[in-house]
């Protein structure tokens, strides 16, 4: 126990960053599937994004916290029906605040206004390392958060539980999103109960056949459960949005106005 709370004590912009400079390094060393230009430019642009978060996050985080330890305190939640032991809740309520992410996420796919800010991560079109920090501040403050807080209310997770959920997610992010050749065994081992780097590639697919799916963080498990699973091979994969495809439309500042511009979504032919 003593374990866990000091390895979620650290900061987390420490963990990005560390996490960053591993798979960013990796990905200039070893052999990558796809090959982009101007790879320092673009990390420059995504930056941008995760330095305005962090700057918002200083006044934003202490309402999240406070919501949910609200919620502890008066144990409401069906988590506070039961007696579990510890290490069996923290792993429910990390599994409850993943599943909650899931729909969150599909529902930013089918829901026009959500979609308007979801979009800008699926902008890009050299998804690498960086493209973890590609998304809109309103999107992860105001969505993301929120559903942090009804998953609290709900299921009566804590901020520990909180903490530990976004530790492994800021490490599966970035496994997810690195320009690396990984071993396909691991999708057929692995890749049946967690989200495997060629899963969510597909789901950054510019088709939109291919874009709405595979909407789970973690566990992949999810979108097998409801439907919402879909494969395809690497050799196939072309990233980002049709109607994002300029490189002026690529740029923070844009992005950054782009869900309060009326942009048509084209879509896929499928």
């Amino acid at each position: 126990m003593e374990t866990l709370n000091s390895l979620l004590e650290i900061n987390p912009n420490y963990i990005v960053i560390g996490l960053l400079v591993f798979f960013f390094s990796l990905e200039r060393v070893l052999k990558s599937p796809f090959i982009f230009k101007n790879r320092v430019q673009h990390l420059f642009q995504n930056i941008l994004f995760q330095i305005t978060l962090v700057l918002l996050n200083i006044v934003c985080i202490g309402f999240v916290i406070y919501g949910i330890e609200w919620f502890n305190n008066n144990e409401i939640g069906l988590l506070y029906l039961v007696e579990l032991p510890f290490w069996v809740k923290l792993f429910l309520s990390v599994a409850l605040y993943d599943i909650t992410t899931y729909w969150v996420h599909r529902a930013s796919h089918k829901v026009p206004l959500l979609w308007r800010l979801h979009r800008v991560h699926h902008s890009d079109t050299s998804m690498d390392s960086s493209t973890v920090f590609r998304f809109h501040p309103l999107e992860l403050i105001l969505i993301y958060q929120t559903g942090n807080i009804v998953t609290a209310a709900l299921f009566g997770t804590d901020i520990l539980s909180m903490a530990l959920y976004y530790f492994i997610l800021y490490i599966f992010f970035f496994f997810e999103h690195s320009n690396l050749n990984y071993p396909k065994w691991i999708d057929s081992t692995l890749g049946f109960f967690f989200v495997m780097p060629n899963h969510h590639r597909v789901h950054h697919h510019k088709e939109q056949f291919y874009t709405d799916s595979n909407f789970a963080d973690i566990f992949i498990v999810w979108d097998r459960l409801f439907g919402t699973f879909k494969e395809l091979p690497v050799e196939k994969m072309e990233y980002g949005l049709k109607e994002f495809d300029d490189k002026e439309k690529q740029t923070f500042l844009y992005l950054m106005k782009s869900p309060f511009i009326k942009i048509k979504r084209i879509v896929s032919k499928k």
